[in-house]
């Protein structure tokens, strides 16, 4: 294991301060044109070398004929360029003294047999010239805290806490715009292509040690270091979950992954006892995958499976018990004392039952402050699950109602929800339980946003914030299994 992250090959190649970059042109929908205008609009800082042997001037920068004629030895190559220059230009920067690179082109191991001999090259050229490269037939690296985005899609919102690792290009480069819309963002994320020289396993390595990275999410087609992903994987989880989506289990996965990547997938029963051998949590799809990484980066360990929830709906709280119970989660009876202590808050419809169901409100203010406390103070409540309906809907067409100009009612409707959103973070603030929100509106709603950009995980149904819930208790149960074996 390494000390430091800094240690990893992986280092410079996700923390480079300057770049020689193969492949940018004048056409605008060149890949690596479009590979480079990502990395400008994110703002990276180091220092770009584009290399092309006719035009002066790519997208600002200086561009040079060779890499022998940049005035500095860059950290990384970033090689976009047909395939049957790609060795020639990888040896021109072994001896320009570029030791890192990420090969984007294709047309290796994953075109059959011709490209496997062209991949065999490849790999020798870097091991005479020590290089350590991503790919080829990959989408390179992210570093959002680095502002280093040379993949063909722009990346939003903040930087995140999700490292992922990837055999599939699009899985890096496609989830930008996924990840913010759930409240999440990457913090390093990898495409790793074919995997002739960094994989997976390195890969894990990395992510493990870098102190930005909460959970690591895998994209996994086929592993050719099995014995060492073990060890690996075995090694990081007792610090950091681990998420794995295997996509070779069935007959058209195993075919897809050959001509993807080449990878050699294997039977779906031997990675899933692969995975639970490792105390990886294993999610069957692309929604499973991230959102039991917003759940495991965000959330504290539960003290058990016991799950209270809160709304002002019965069908919404029904559908969450539902889903609870289907995910092998208790939904407990409150304790007399917290009736007690709800029923100041409650109308007399209210259902002091567990599921809460509010039905309405004495004071919108207690659906987010009292109310919630009061169930976490509960000593049978060790996980929160609220349903919320953002009521934005109301406030505004009220206040207009009343007279108030539109801008206005929308400013205090604004005004309103950040404050019954703080009093909602400052009680969970005071609890060591994980507490989750759904509901079935858009998570983009001011309200769900600002919960979520404070750590609240948030879904769009309850049976997803229940499978994350038991993913959480998963990684701990298994956690604490490999601790005391």
């Amino acid at each position: 294991m390494l000390t430091s992250h800094r240690d990893s090959p992986l280092y410079t190649i996700a923390n480079p301060e300057s770049i020689a970059f193969f492949g940018a042109s004048g056409h605008p929908l060149r890949m690596g044109s479009i590979m480079l205008s990502s990395l400008i609009a994110l703002g990276y800082e180091g220092a770009v070398y584009p290399i092309h042997p006719e035009e002066k001037q790519i997208q600002g920068f200086t561009a040079y004929r060779s890499v022998d004629e940049i005035p500095a030895v860059p950290d990384l190559a970033i090689i976009v360029l047909p395939t049957n220059i790609v060795s020639r230009t990888l040896e021109e920067c072994g001896r320009k003294g570029i030791r890192h690179a990420a090969i984007i082109s294709g047309g290796f191991a994953e075109s059959g047999d011709s490209g496997v001999d062209l991949q065999r090259e490849l790999a020798r050229i870097a091991d005479t010239c020590g290089i350590r490269f991503l790919g080829p037939n990959c989408l390179g690296v992210v570093n959002t805290h680095l502002k280093f985005n040379p993949t063909p899609i722009q990346a939003e919102g903040p930087p995140g806490f999700v490292g992922l690792a990837s055999q599939s290009g699009s899985f890096l480069t496609q989830m930008h715009n996924y990840l913010y819309r759930i409240g999440l963002g990457f913090s390093t994320a990898f495409s790793v292509g074919n995997e002739a020289n960094i994989d997976l396993v390195d890969c894990i390595e990395y992510l493990g040690a870098c102190p930005d990275t909460k959970v690591i999410a895998l994209y996994i087609e086929g592993i050719r270091r099995g014995k060492d992903f073990i060890r690996m994987a075995r090694s990081v989880v007792p610090r950091k979950p681990i998420v794995a989506l295997y996509a070779g289990g069935s007959e058209a996965g195993r075919r897809a992954g050959v001509s993807h990547t080449g990878a050699l997938a294997g039977p779906d029963e031997i990675y899933d006892s692969m995975f639970r051998q490792c105390g990886i949590i294993r999610a069957f799809n692309l929604t499973e995958l991230f959102d039991y990484c917003l759940a495991l980066g965000n959330l504290p360990k539960p003290a058990g499976r016991r799950v209270v929830i809160q709304t002002h709906s019965g069908g919404p709280g029904a559908t969450a018990a539902d889903s609870c119970g289907r995910a092998g989660l208790e939904v407990p009876a409150l304790s007399s004392d917290t009736i007690d202590a709800l029923k100041p808050y409650l109308p007399n419809t209210a259902s002091l039952q567990n599921p809460v169901d509010i039905t309405f409100s004495k004071d919108i203010m207690n659906e987010f402050r009292e109310i919630p406390d009061v169930l976490l103070r509960d000593t049978n409540t060790d996980i929160l699950m609220i349903y919320i309906l953002s009521p934005h809907i109301f406030v505004k067409p009220m206040l207009e109602r009343t007279g108030m100009k539109p801008d206005k009612a929308a400013e205090e409707t604004v005004a309103m929800m950040d404050r019954l959103g703080d009093s909602f973070i400052e009680v969970t603030k005071k609890y060591d339980k994980p507490v989750v929100v759904y509901t079935y509106r858009s998570l983009q709603e001011q309200l769900m946003r600002s919960l979520l950009e404070k750590g609240i995980p948030a879904y769009n149904d309850p049976d997803r914030a229940a499978r994350s819930l038991a993913a959480l208790l998963r990684y701990y149960e298994m956690r604490e299994r490999s601790t005391a074996s």
